[in-house]
């Protein structure tokens, strides 16, 4: 089997982890049942998450076991770590749609089937449902000393911060029993997590060592932060999704095809399948030959298709070529192409039946990539102008129906970069 603690290493993977010998020897004897849990918090997984599900792919790859655990009962409650305020409790049904959602989401990544190595799915809500708290106090929470509790991190600086409920004081207690369940359900042995996650983390290691006498181990991956320490999974736009329906395969593919030189080795290490070799050609070539933007293309199309598939990665690069005139805009389908235009700036006119259509300069000046109808005109005089990548000659130039893609969209493009777009609409 693949050494996976020196995997995790060169990749940039490995945070911190319990007895790092121990680990890797029980690694060694033959296959480990691991698991890395998901909180329905949100309506869908995002890249952050994303580092988790392929650290639990590359344990599966090399021999061992996964469980994907969605937090059908932690979801309720709410971890924590990282908040520096007490969240809003989501309803009930809201909880349990996302745990279908998110189960879905995370059963993409794993593979389950029958076998040493197969993949099990479950919800945390199997066990914790019908624990009285009685029984959680009695038989769980004796278990954890408060100075402990106090101690962790994500506690300490909430304190700091204002002040903690009992509600999410409690969730480390929620999520150490989780792992004690695995164990004695399963077998598992080691929990991944991040390194935000790991006070959580040894609390379960510590419960099972205190209840069934075991060793067992935790794993964190670092959070994945951009060169200048912000974290990635955030845009001006809002957060990268995983899901199509909440962020479009094409604009998660450009979120990826406009990192930067210095991010893209980091990015290549941890969110794609790439050997260290190949890595590090790309990354020679990016030194070499910045101006093609290879690496980027690589890290785009990859991430891409592992995480919307091969057809929709290849209508994201169809349609992010065709934008800036190295293709056809007519050959876009129309979800893909409203879902590009979207990224980019843009301005809907209505008009009443029958009237025509603007010229080219009005079009330029509506979309702000010209700063009046003046300037737009002088762009075109200039033969910088294109519509639907055509080169516009006449300042005077109307488009007409037949110019509208999929009967509503116009494009126009300021040379080779600087594009905008028109939606049409009749009143």
């Amino acid at each position: 089997m693949t050494d996976i603690i020196d995997e995790l290493t060169w990749r940039g993977l490995l945070a911190i982890s319990t007895d790092i010998d121990d680990l890797r020897k029980a690694l060694d004897a033959g296959p480990v049942t691991f698991y890395g849990g998901f909180d329905p918090t949100a309506p869908g997984l995002h890249i952050g998450n994303l580092v988790l599900l392929l650290t639990m792919r590359r344990f599966q790859l090399a021999g061992h076991r996964p469980i994907g655990l969605v937090g059908g009962a932690t979801g309720l409650i709410g971890d924590p770590s990282g908040k520096s305020s007490e969240r809003i409790l989501n309803p009930r049904e809201t909880v349990a749609g996302w745990v279908e959602r998110i189960r879905g989401e995370v059963s993409q990544y794993l593979d389950f089937t029958p076998g040493p190595a197969g993949a099990l799915m479950v919800s945390n809500l199997d066990w914790t449902a019908e624990l009285s708290a009685l029984d959680f106090l009695r038989d769980i929470g004796k278990h954890f000393p408060v100075n402990q509790m106090l101690a962790r991190e994500a506690v300490r600086a909430r304190l700091e911060a204002g002040g903690i409920t009992y509600t999410e004081f409690s969730y480390q207690i929620l999520q150490a029993n989780d792992y004690l369940e695995l164990h004695r359900r399963h077998d598992c042995t080691l929990q991944l997590g991040g390194s935000d996650q790991w006070g959580n983390l040894v609390a379960g290691v510590d419960l099972i060592r205190r209840t069934e006498g075991a060793s067992v181990h935790a794993l964190a991956t670092p959070l994945i932060t951009k060169p200048d320490g912000t974290k990635y999974g955030k845009t001006e736009g809002g957060t990268i999704w995983l899901s199509p329906d909440l962020l479009s395969p094409y604009a998660f593919y450009q979120f990826w095809l406009n990192r930067s030189d210095d991010e893209v080795p980091g990015l290549l290490k941890v969110f794609t399948f790439r050997s260290q070799e190949e890595i590090e050609a790309l990354d020679r070539e990016t030194r070499e030959r910045p101006a093609a933007r290879t690496a980027q293309r690589v890290l785009a199309e990859e991430v891409t298709t592992l995480v919307h598939g091969q057809a929709e990665c290849a209508k994201a690069v169809a349609a992010s070529r065709a934008l800036f005139g190295q293709g056809e805009l007519a050959g876009l389908d129309a979800r893909t192409l409203a879902a590009a235009l979207a990224e980019i700036p843009s301005a809907k006119l209505q008009l009443p039946p029958g009237e025509s259509l603007p010229t080219v300069a009005d079009l330029i000046a509506a979309t702000g990539i010209a700063p009046s109808k003046s300037a737009a005109r002088r762009m075109i005089g200039g033969g910088g102008a294109y519509l639907n990548n055509r080169k516009v000659t006449g300042e005077e130039t109307r488009p007409d129906a037949a110019d509208l893609l999929h009967g509503r969209f116009l494009v126009v493009r300021r040379g080779k970069r600087t594009v905008g777009a028109v939606e049409i609409t009749r009143s």
